[in-house]
């Protein structure tokens, strides 16, 4: 295993642990592996993004020195797509000891792949919060 390769999961339960071990790792591109080749990250103002401008924001969430922590809340499965809902936070004090407090409940869509691994084709870090969080500024 080269030092990019993540282990993969089949269970869908279990994806979004291992999306926590490659971002902690402090490596993009180990996080780069968790996604299908064209799946999105959604950004809070509801952007998709793919390819390099994904591995550049999850490189942004990287950079702020705290590792990321998930618990699955559900997890619906029909067939070879999973839909998501994880609660998730990078909160500590980073190594210039300034506290970072970033959190959300996903709604991610993975999918089994014919290898039998689950890989994110839709990661939305933000669920529904950002859609709210528009609403209520816009106002």
């Amino acid at each position: 295993m080269d030092s990019t390769t993540v282990a993969l999961t089949d269970d869908p339960w279990q994806h979004p642990h291992v999306f926590a071990a490659a971002f902690n790792s402090g490596d993009p591109d180990r996080v780069e592996h968790v996604y299908e080749p064209d799946g999105v990250l959604m950004t809070e103002a509801g952007q998709a993004l793919s390819g390099a401008a994904r591995r550049e924001a999850n490189a942004g969430l990287m950079a702020l020195g705290v590792p990321i922590r998930v618990e699955p809340r559900s997890v619906s499965v029909n067939g070879d797509l999973a839909l998501l809902i994880v609660d998730w936070a990078i909160t500590g004090r980073n190594a210039q000891g300034r506290d970072v407090d970033v959190r959300g409940t996903a709604t991610d869509v993975a999918r089994r792949g014919a290898d039998g691994r689950w890989r994110y084709a839709i990661d939305n870090p933000w669920g529904a919060s950002a859609r709210i969080r528009r609403r209520m500024t816009s106002r």
